[in-house]
């Protein structure tokens, strides 16, 4: 396999992750990289924990681990931040919020009284 630069390789790797999500095939054509070289960057890139979907399916037809990828990347983040995040993937924040587990059980918050009540 001849050596690509880094340049190729994050321009490969854009075209492949939302919102433009190329197939392998297209990329191969377009500049003139040999398909399985694309696949093998694309599996190392995903066992890596990057979202690059293996299909060019509508977010919604994501698998469940690029889904789950997508809900730990944003897990911590804010409105504005998940936002942007979102705008960048080509997703909508409804979407990230659809593929987050419910939580189990019921949570309620603790009040500082619960504990106050020691023995009384």
């Amino acid at each position: 396999m001849r050596p690509y630069s880094e340049a190729v390789k994050a321009d490969v790797r854009r075209r492949m992750g939302p919102p433009h999500r190329q197939s392998c095939t297209e990329i191969a054509q377009e500049l003139g990289i040999h398909v399985i070289t694309l696949y093998k960057w694309r599996k190392a890139w995903r066992l890596q924990g990057e979202v690059v979907p293996a299909t060019q399916k509508d977010p919604e037809g994501w698998g469940p681990s690029d889904k789950f990828t997508v809900v730990l990347e944003s897990a911590g983040m804010n409105a504005t931040e998940l936002s942007t995040y979102c705008r960048e993937r080509g997703l909508f924040p409804e979407q990230v919020d659809r593929w987050r587990p419910p939580l189990p059980g019921k949570m309620t918050p603790l009040h500082s009284d619960h504990f106050n009540h020691q023995g009384a």
